[in-house]
């Protein structure tokens, strides 16, 4: 059974950094595309970061993510991260991991930025 829980989301103020957790199970994640999404209230669900397996995966950016975000595994753990910096309010969103083109989807963590 495929699960990602998501955890290290919170409150901080615009500026602040956070850097959130995905445990993934159920499929072989160190071969797997991995991807963070978040989705903001009234928003559809959106792209952050696309990471791919093996050793030098590189990661592909959304636009906004690009400098100030950066997602890495631990395929030891089956684990997957973001390092968020310089956080705005507009980062406000439930964050999400899943696979590529993936259909079941964890709780996500919530992040929600002050101004």
């Amino acid at each position: 059974q495929v699960q990602f829980v998501e955890s290290g989301g919170g409150l901080v103020q615009s500026g602040q950094s956070l850097t959130l957790s995905c445990v993934a199970s159920g499929f072989p994640f160190s071969r797997t595309i991995m991807r963070w999404y978040r989705q903001a209230p009234g928003e559809e669900r959106e792209m952050v970061a696309t990471n791919l397996p093996g050793d030098g995966g590189s990661t592909a950016y959304a636009e906004f993510a690009e400098g100030r975000f950066t997602a890495f595994r631990d395929d030891a753990k089956n684990t997957m991260y973001l390092q968020m910096t310089n956080l705005e309010p507009e980062d406000t969103a439930i964050y999400y991991c899943n696979r590529l083109q993936g259909t079941s989807w964890g709780q996500g963590t919530q992040v929600i930025v002050s101004s």
